[in-house]
């Protein structure tokens, strides 16, 4: 099992990964995106969420989907986050991730309501 976990130590914003292998600091992925070089936040939407999802969304499902999903997982859930300490589970990300692709497929939240005149 894979958790996330999240805090605040002194106003500087952590996340650590803990599995099988140990515990490790979380990946920023500056290589895939450059939303924050200043690091991780969470509560808000901006671009220390936006690099935290991206990490995650990595760490969990791989470049290739994380990048197409991460911005509405911020949205959905980084954002959301309200405290200086949390933890989310790596199956609970990856339900998320099949959650928003589904939605996309869906054309989701963008729905047509008839054809143009």
């Amino acid at each position: 099992m894979k958790i996330f976990v999240g805090e605040r130590r002194h106003g500087d914003a952590q996340v650590k990964v803990v599995d099988d292998r140990g515990t490790r600091t979380l990946d920023p992925r500056l290589d895939l995106r450059n939303h924050s070089p200043d690091g991780f936040e969470w509560g808000y939407h901006g671009s220390g969420p936006a690099q935290l999802a991206l990490a995650i969304c990595v760490e969990v499902v791989g470049a290739e989907r994380a990048q197409r999903v991460y911005q509405q997982f911020k949205d959905r859930t980084i954002a959301r986050l309200d405290g200086e300490h949390w933890t989310i589970l790596a199956a609970d990300v990856a339900s998320a991730v099949d959650e928003i692709e589904a939605q996309n497929v869906a054309g989701w939240p963008f729905h047509s309501t008839g054809s143009k005149s």
